[in-house]
């Protein structure tokens, strides 16, 4: 009995260590676990926001490259989050990465967070509204100078507000 116990119990810890890692590995972290000032309920935010940006601010999903109009914005003014309005690009640090989605190389002051992304395998710096949580892409080591950074970004969490004449 007490080998046949030993062995259930090793297989259990297995199981459960094993599963717990490809959780981690494979599952998105969740914005909506931390605190922001901007809190809503999920009625609230899908009244607020269309599917498709909820799925991407709320969900941590990805807008298919090379669809949203903003890739496009060439006027000068301030990229605001979709879901609280706070204004978190410049346009002056919007750049042509060529990866079919909006990509800047610098945010705003204080405008967003940053957290560690383990899905699809790998380590990447997912960033978020720091207002609201609302997850707006990811943040890589491959931009130009002045940072070297890429933020790498969803349309669809975004706003535009041009520039006052």
């Amino acid at each position: 009995m007490k080998r046949r116990s030993f062995l259930f119990s090793g297989a259990a810890v297995a199981f459960l260590a094993g599963t717990t890692v490809l959780w981690r590995m494979g599952a998105p972290t969740d914005a909506r676990a931390e605190w922001f000032e901007v809190t809503k309920t999920e009625e609230e935010w899908r009244a607020l926001l269309s599917e498709a940006q909820y799925a991407v601010l709320r969900e941590e999903d990805t807008e298919p490259a090379g669809t949203s109009p903003l890739n496009n914005e060439k006027r000068k003014g301030t990229f605001h989050c979709a879901g609280c309005d706070l204004p978190l690009y410049p346009s002056e640090t919007k750049y042509e990465s060529g990866t079919g989605w909006p990509s800047f190389w610098d945010s705003l002051p204080g405008a967003i967070g940053t957290k560690e992304d383990n899905s699809l395998f790998m380590t990447r710096t997912e960033v978020h509204c720091r207002r609201c949580g609302g997850h707006l892409g990811h943040i890589f080591n491959d931009g130009p100078p002045p940072t070297g950074k890429r933020h790498c970004l969803n349309g669809l969490a975004l706003t535009f507000k041009p520039a006052t004449a």
